[in-house]
């Protein structure tokens, strides 16, 4: 049985992570895609032209239930996180947005239960898959003020454009959420590709390079971290979608 929630497992504070030594650095992205996808426009217009019906799995509605309830005892805005991995960026985002909720969505447990808490008590971490809970969050008509999204998993090759983000079903949900988003990754051509889908869908935005976090060490993830360090050049996408959307 899939646990619905994941909460503060090791008590104490973010260590800044050591430099890979360089057996453990990371590869660039390959690709047999050198450009935005071709079929994206046609992907998308589907998508946004037919909302997603799939159920809705049991533990990603239990995973909402206890969103729900926390919004319920401690009322205010949201910031989601979404493939949040270890939660590291989740907490790191609490301390970043105090007087709001800060939600990490993960579906893996053991990336999860390798989170070391901190003590912002403003976040929460949940066990589910992101798509389902953004499109529970928009039905329930709830909207985010910021949304991150991390250095998910590009999917690199060409045939696979529909497990990326702009890809997925999901993205409608994504878009009726609102707020602030932001992505990242180490893959140019995922980040543009976000870029232009998220113009195809009436809201432009700017593509840049993610600045060096210099002397403070606030990598937000630690994948990140791992990218800097392996010589990777890190790419953002960040757009205003204002007030969520019916």
């Amino acid at each position: 049985m899939i646990a619905a929630v994941v909460t503060h497992i090791k008590p104490g504070t973010i260590d800044r992570m050591q430099i890979p030594p360089s057996d453990q650095r990371s590869r660039p992205v390959t690709s047999n895609q050198t450009h935005t996808h071709p079929r994206l426009p046609e992907v998308l217009r589907r998508h946004l032209e037919n909302a997603e019906r799939k159920p809705v799995a049991r533990h990603n509605r239990e995973a909402f239930s206890t969103l729900l309830r926390r919004l319920e005892a401690t009322p205010g805005p949201l910031v989601i996180d979404s493939f949040c991995g270890t939660g590291q960026s989740t907490a790191l985002l609490a301390n970043r947005h105090p007087g709001h909720l800060v939600v990490g969505i993960d579906r893996s447990a053991s990336r999860l239960a390798k989170h070391v808490g901190s003590e912002s008590g403003n976040y929460l971490l949940l066990q589910a898959e992101c798509e389902p809970l953004w499109r529970l969050l928009a039905e329930a008509g709830i909207g985010a003020h910021y949304h991150y999204l991390l250095y998910p998993n590009p999917w690199p090759k060409a045939g696979h454009l529909q497990r990326r983000i702009h890809g997925h079903p999901g993205f409608a949900w994504l878009l009726q959420l609102g707020g602030a988003v932001e992505l990242r990754s180490n893959w140019q051509i995922y980040v543009e590709e976000f870029g232009l889908a998220m113009q195809l869908a009436g809201h432009p935005g700017r593509v840049a390079m993610v600045p060096d976090p210099g002397d403070t060490g606030e990598d937000l993830t630690l994948f990140e971290r791992k990218y800097r360090y392996s010589g990777h050049m890190l790419w953002s996408f960040k757009v205003e979608l204002g007030p969520r959307t019916a």
